[in-house]
């Protein structure tokens, strides 16, 4: 009698055993796979359905590469230049959050943007570059959100990784901006916005929010990253976002028939450091758009597609 006692007893410690040990497997594969949690307002949206336009249109081997004339406010003055938007969708691996060599299990589908802008102060140029990775999915915030600025003063350095909360790194040549790495409660990320758009529009975030404002906007004005109070409007046509406790207003222009290109925008805020401050608004025109593989564009002869986006 005792030893079928026992004999069952060590049956119900394998099978709990097992269903732990699964259970942890389980957990663990979700955790590498999902290394990013929804969107406060998305948290019950399903994956977006990729429709067969949007498969024909970002899986066709090209990046999308947009010329825009820039009319950029720094230091209390609008200074001429040119940005660019570059959307490619690409391969990602969300834990090791890098892009992936080739498609596997373990990678998935990002909206890549790479937004540039140049321009001049002065005697010495400005050049600055973000970068988004946002899953094709829909449903879930950036995964990963970078921003570098280049000028004859120095350089510097910010990135988010979408992990249990939001971590952040970020350098620069400033006394007291030196070298930091911290962590904030997950939000809006206003770079994330960008590539939204461009899956479906409809699906943007709007009323009171709380949204990070651009790592770009944030860099130049030295605001801290963090979360404040917005407002966002979507029109037929535009997608505006207010920041009272910045006075700070942007305006995303874009076509609302698919691909849902973005035409241009406006944003508005301070331009400068105290009393020589003023309120400026930088505009974006778009000029030319084409659909290229431009890394395989790399040879003298290739220079002629500069021609295509008014380059000189």
């Amino acid at each position: 009698m005792q030893k079928n006692i026992k004999i069952k007893i060590w049956i119900f410690v394998i099978i709990v055993s097992a269903i732990y040990s699964c259970k942890n497997e389980l957990r663990s594969d979700s955790i590498a796979y999902n290394n990013v949690t929804t969107s406060p307002h998305s948290q019950s949206t399903k994956p977006q359905k990729l429709s067969q336009e949007f498969k024909n249109y970002w899986y066709s081997g090209n990046a999308e590469v947009s010329a825009y004339k820039l009319e950029q406010a720094r230091y209390s003055e609008l200074r001429n230049g040119h940005a660019f938007l570059i959307y490619v969708t690409e391969d990602f691996l969300p834990s090791s959050q890098v892009k992936a060599e080739k498609k596997t299990s373990n990678s998935i589908s990002v909206l890549k943007l790479n937004a540039t802008k140049k321009f001049n102060t002065g005697i010495y140029p400005y050049s600055i570059m973000q970068s988004t990775f946002y899953p094709v999915t829909n449903n879930q915030h950036a995964i990963k959100v970078s921003c570098s600025v280049q000028e004859w003063c120095g350089h510097v350095y910010t990135q988010l990784n979408n992990r249990e909360s939001f971590n952040i790194v970020s350098h620069s040549y400033f006394e007291g901006e030196a070298d930091n790495s911290f962590k904030l409660e997950k939000a809006i990320i206003e770079n994330e916005l960008w590539t939204q758009l461009r899956i479906n529009p409809k699906s943007l975030p709007t009323g009171n929010l709380l949204i990070i404002p651009s790592l770009e906007y944030t860099r130049l004005t030295h605001t801290p990253i963090k979360a404040y109070s917005a407002t966002a409007l979507l029109a037929k046509d535009s997608y505006t976002l207010s920041y009272p406790e910045l006075n700070r207003k942007l305006v995303i222009r874009f076509n609302p028939l698919f691909p849902y290109d973005i035409t241009g925008w406006e944003e508005t805020f301070k331009s400068g450091f105290g009393s020589n401050s003023k309120e400026l608004t930088t505009k974006a025109t778009k000029i030319k758009s084409i659909k290229s593989p431009y890394w395989n564009k790399n040879r003298n002869k290739d220079s002629t597609l500069r021609k295509m986006l008014h380059l000189k």
